[in-house]
């Protein structure tokens, strides 16, 4: 195979998956549109536009993930519970966004520096929303991006917020690895700094992801106590040096109280002398 040929083949692929995606989404953008009482494959291939031993393969495969489901009896195909189950982790972040939005502009306004809202998904955070510092010199960060959390300060605070069960099993999966001279890459002291996570009630992110940033974050609770996101503040170390953390980290602290009380939480309700006061 020549040189010229090996790009053109891994182009053909990723068309390829495109198009298979947008099949997939396109029936269920035709389940969508349909009864309660589901569809057969030749109605689905009907309304889509595809061949029948295409709609039969993607259906398979989604049937799998329990993105649709199959009627024994009748033979037809609807939308399956994984879909709902999808939706109903998405609502609340939308929401918690919307709710976020004014307490991070006032984090912006009272440090001068970028402010970020973020939950944990698996090993990583998500960039839920931001609003970025003023300042010519700040963070680069984008909304929907992701970052290693065991090496950012609002990762340490919703992995605070696990059990110990959990935290045992994440770290089997994902190991430490060093990013600057200032990464934690031993389980163990790991766990310490965790530790005094949860007792302190804020996390700092000291130069551990990229050198020359630092951040601090406190946690998010909903009506239940749980913990469902992080704030944090981020900016170059030069601004935000180690002898402003206890100021920085009080007004973060305080700004990610107000936002939970806004989403129904009350300190009363709940014995917080644990960091991981839900569980």
């Amino acid at each position: 195979m020549s040189e010229k040929a090996i790009p053109n083949k891994v182009e053909n692929i990723r068309r390829y998956n495109v198009q298979l995606l947008d099949r997939a989404i396109g029936v269920l953008e035709v389940l969508s549109s349909s009864s309660p009482l589901g569809l057969l494959p030749h109605e689905i291939a009907q309304r889509s536009g595809l061949h029948k031993s295409t709609i039969h393969r993607l259906l398979s495969a989604l049937n799998q993930h329990r993105l649709v489901e199959k009627n024994s009896k009748t033979g037809t195909y609807s939308l399956g519970l994984k879909l709902f189950e999808l939706g109903v982790k998405a609502v609340p972040n939308v929401n918690l966004r919307e709710h976020a939005r004014a307490h991070l502009e006032r984090l912006v306004f009272e440090t001068g520096e970028t402010a970020h809202l973020c939950v944990l998904v698996e090993n990583e955070i998500l960039y839920l929303d931001k609003v970025e510092s003023p300042k010519t010199i700040r963070i680069a960060s984008s909304v929907g991006g992701r970052n290693p959390a065991f090496c950012s300060a609002v990762g340490k605070v919703l992995l605070a917020a696990m059990s110990e069960q959990e935290l045992d099993s994440l770290l089997r999966r994902h190991k430490l690895v060093a990013y600057t001279r200032h990464t934690i890459v031993t389980p163990a002291h790991f766990k310490a700094v965790l530790q005094e996570v949860r007792e302190k009630g804020y996390a700092v992110d000291n130069e551990e992801r990229e050198e020359g940033l630092r951040c601090i974050a406190a946690p998010i609770r909903d009506h239940t106590g749980e913990i469902v996101a992080g704030m944090s503040v981020a900016g170059p170390a030069f601004r935000l040096s180690s002898t402003q953390d206890s100021v920085l980290a009080k007004l973060v602290m305080t700004i990610a109280a107000e936002l939970s009380e806004k989403l129904g939480y009350r300190k009363d309700f709940t014995d917080d002398k644990n960091f991981i006061a839900s569980r």
